[in-house]
């Protein structure tokens, strides 16, 4: 069945949810899959709660408080794909139930996919199916030495189908040919080879890896690191030539525009921006 719709409530501007925790620390937003016990795969309560976090986030006032997001899994396990309860009262769907259902996960995936500010993936422990998923649709990945990954889901008789878009987009066809077929899991050293994960590093050090990569994060312009996601959007998969009057016009705007102009000045003069502070 489709998820529930879960708006969460709202502390101190910010969202508050069951199985998502929401923190703010001044510009960064730190978002942690918070059902432990199940080492935090999804259920539908949980896939409604990450639309809606999204859906905020998109927002115009939210887009400029949050400069950066750090994407995270409480306890031993980044997570651990779908919940096997959910999945035993998916025996006895129709497939239009089916269908509704998919079509919930998938826009969940693609409002991540899309969000308008930086996402930082922290994951330890393993991150299987649908959160493998998650490390697709962020835009930087740390991985502890000793997590695990996988698209596991031929295993089960099913196929990757909704993260699928996003895992080609990240890996290219001929890892996923490899690991959606056998549905083998395959180490954080394997994840990084492939582009799946950025950084691999000790349990000791995970953190300060993310926080490293939330202050480089911090010293971009704003502005500027959300057109580079739109602009990797609108470019992907286009030729150099299809795609010159998109990046020329992009880079002329920049160049004009009070971030890009400040940017400039500010390298100019060998002093911070203005947003660096």
């Amino acid at each position: 069945m489709q998820p529930r719709k879960h708006e969460g409530t709202k502390k101190n501007g910010v969202m508050s949810y069951e199985f998502v925790n929401v923190k703010r620390d001044g510009a960064v937003e730190y978002l942690t899959l918070n059902r432990p016990d199940v080492r935090n795969a999804f259920n539908e309560q949980m896939i409604a709660e990450l639309a809606a976090w999204a859906s905020s986030l998109a927002e115009p006032a939210r887009r400029h408080e949050v400069r950066a997001v750090v994407l995270a899994g409480a306890g031993p396990a980044f997570c651990a794909g779908a919940d096997a309860k959910w999945m035993a009262s998916a025996l006895g769907y129709t497939e239009a139930e089916n269908l509704r259902d998919a079509q919930a996960m998938a826009a969940m995936f693609q409002s991540l996919d899309e969000l308008p500010v930086p996402v930082i993936c922290r994951i330890q422990g393993a991150a299987l199916g649908g959160g493998a998923g998650l490390a697709a649709v962020s835009d930087i990945v740390v991985a502890e030495h000793d997590a695990v990954f996988g698209f596991t889901e031929v295993k089960l008789g099913i196929v990757p189908a909704i993260i699928s878009p996003f895992v080609l987009a990240k890996i290219g066809q001929s890892a996923a040919r490899e690991l959606f077929l056998t549905g083998a899991r395959f180490p954080a050293a394997r994840a990084r080879e492939i582009g799946l994960v950025h950084a691999v590093v000790t349990r000791a050090v995970l953190d300060a890896e993310v926080s490293e990569r939330v202050r480089a994060i911090l010293a971009a312009g704003p502005d500027a690191a959300m057109a580079v996601k739109v602009l990797i959007r609108e470019i992907r998969g286009r030729s150099p030539s299809d795609a010159a009057a998109t990046t020329a016009s992009v880079i002329a705007k920049r160049r004009v525009s009070a971030e890009g102009q400040e940017g400039l000045r500010a390298f100019l003069e060998k002093r911070k921006p203005s947003w660096s502070g």
